[in-house]
């Protein structure tokens, strides 16, 4: 522990100690008792990279098994904020914006969007990528592309949710 602290500026062993014990809470590494230097780095779940969602089923969780395609090997952090998952594009109703057909968007789960923040949203148990717009009651899912017409949901009669918001899209360039 003396060695970290030193390696690392620290005040004290306890300082080293301390940050140490926070990386085995976090899974990164493993203590091993009646050791000097009894640290093991774990392997990260994330190396197998972030899962790929290709079609939803209707009322089925996104990140359910069956819809988990493959993982992509990149590392979540890279986006901002950290995605969780990368869903598949199908169509072109964002491509105004460079999301098109068969991208990866890296998405952040939550439930909250802003307006002007490219959301998931699940309505009538489809899955779709758009624009958020809110005024009230009434939701607009906007497209980037002046093809398709925006969605206009009344949250008084229908039931709609934010699956997570685009935080970046993946290209393969060699298809």
């Amino acid at each position: 522990r003396v060695e970290i602290a030193e390696a690392f500026g620290f005040r004290s062993p306890n300082a080293a100690e301390e940050h140490l014990r926070a990386l085995e809470r976090k899974g990164a590494i493993e203590l091993l008792q009646g050791s000097s230097r009894g640290i093991r780095l774990l392997e990260s779940v994330e190396e197998e990279g972030i899962p790929v969602v290709g079609q939803v089923a209707a009322g089925e969780p996104i990140l359910a098994e069956e819809h988990i395609e493959d993982h992509y090997p990149v590392d979540p952090a890279l986006f901002h904020p950290r995605a969780h998952y990368l869903l598949r594009v199908r169509g072109m109703s964002m491509r105004d914006i460079g999301i098109m057909d068969g991208d990866l968007l890296a998405v952040h789960r939550t439930r909250q969007a802003q307006n002007g923040q490219i959301v998931v949203a699940r309505l009538d148990d489809e899955v779709t990528v758009k624009r958020f717009r809110r005024r009230g009651s009434i939701v607009y899912l906007l497209p980037e592309n002046e093809d398709f017409e925006p969605i206009r949901v009344d949250l008084r009669k229908q039931p709609m949710t934010i699956e997570g918001l685009g935080v970046g899209v993946l290209r393969n360039q060699a298809l």
